[in-house]
């Protein structure tokens, strides 16, 4: 399996539903800027709907991250806005909800599930050169926590502002960074 760690991400034309509103989105909206695209496999389910609810309880400290999530299944515009409408939990989204029904966007980030017409549950981040720095995929059954996904922004973010400096594991903002060195091996 090719990794797209460090790849730009592929052209897309998509319709999203967002604060009542239906707005056409492209790859070029996710330049510019950070941005988290955070495939589910389908509305109207059963996980999916406490992940996107856990990103919206978080989406403004995303936000003054200066990070936009966009939410992406192979369900229609339509169909984000019926649940949207239907659903306390989905109701409080203000990030928008991408429909990809043809699949285009769920192939591009190589997280498709091809029997299914599903997409698998993937996160993807990615800078404002339109380069993914982190993926992340679980099973179905496993949902994903907001705090953590947060964590791995902001690490990031830290990485690509100070060159020469890497996070180690369970890094959290404001602690030691590492600047990796002939002097450090074997010494951590």
């Amino acid at each position: 399996m090719q990794t797209l760690i460090n790849t730009e991400i592929k052209p897309f034309k998509a319709e999203a539903f967002m604060n009542g509103k239906f707005q056409h989105i492209t790859d070029e909206d996710l330049k510019g800027k950070w941005s988290v695209v955070f495939f589910y496999p389908a509305d109207f389910t059963f996980v999916c709907p406490t992940e996107l609810g856990d990103l919206a309880d978080n989406y403004e400290t995303f936000k003054k991250l200066g990070v936009e999530i966009y939410a992406v299944s192979t369900d229609t515009h339509f169909t984000h806005k019926a649940w949207h409408d239907t659903s306390d939990t989905i109701g409080k989204i203000q990030y928008p909800m991408i429909g990809d029904p043809t699949g285009t966007i769920t192939r591009n980030f190589g997280v498709m599930i091809e029997e299914a017409g599903l997409a698998e549950r993937g996160t993807f981040v990615i800078d404002p050169q339109g380069k993914i720095q982190i993926i992340e995929i679980n099973a179905g059954g496993i949902g994903r926590d907001a705090l953590e996904l947060l964590r791995k922004v902001k690490a990031a973010q830290y990485v690509a502002a100070h060159p020469g400096e890497v996070c180690p594991a369970k890094w959290k903002e404001g602690e030691a960074t590492l600047a990796p060195s002939l002097d450090l091996v074997g010494k951590i």
